[in-house]
């Protein structure tokens, strides 16, 4: 084995189980109870634009539809961490305007 697929068989694995690392993040956005604080939209959409740019990369400047299509599956767990945190800030802030709204002033 040549340095080269040593280099691609690496870079292809690690890619490949980056993956399933953003199912921890996909549930905590998910299922969290104080409006998915922790998740940071700046962050993740860079994220996103990142891997977003190496999905045309790999198409228009290498033609390598693989390279494309796993940063195309990061791409996609991206959208999911952001809408699910969206979702739940947007449930949280609801149910604490609610909750505002319910509770009597104090004299």
């Amino acid at each position: 084995m040549v340095l080269e697929d040593f280099t691609l068989a690496l870079f292809t694995a690690c890619n490949a189980l980056r993956v399933f690392a953003y199912v921890p993040q996909i549930r905590r956005a998910a299922t969290d109870t104080h409006g998915a604080s922790a998740i940071s939209y700046t962050t993740w959409s860079l994220f996103l634009v990142a891997h977003l740019s190496t999905v045309a990369y790999a198409i228009v400047n290498r033609s390598d539809w693989m390279l494309a299509a796993c940063f195309a599956a990061n791409s996609v767990c991206c959208v999911a961490i952001l809408v699910l945190a969206h979702r739940n800030r947007r449930r949280f802030l609801l149910a604490t305007k609610d909750m505002a709204a319910t509770v009597p002033l104090a004299r």
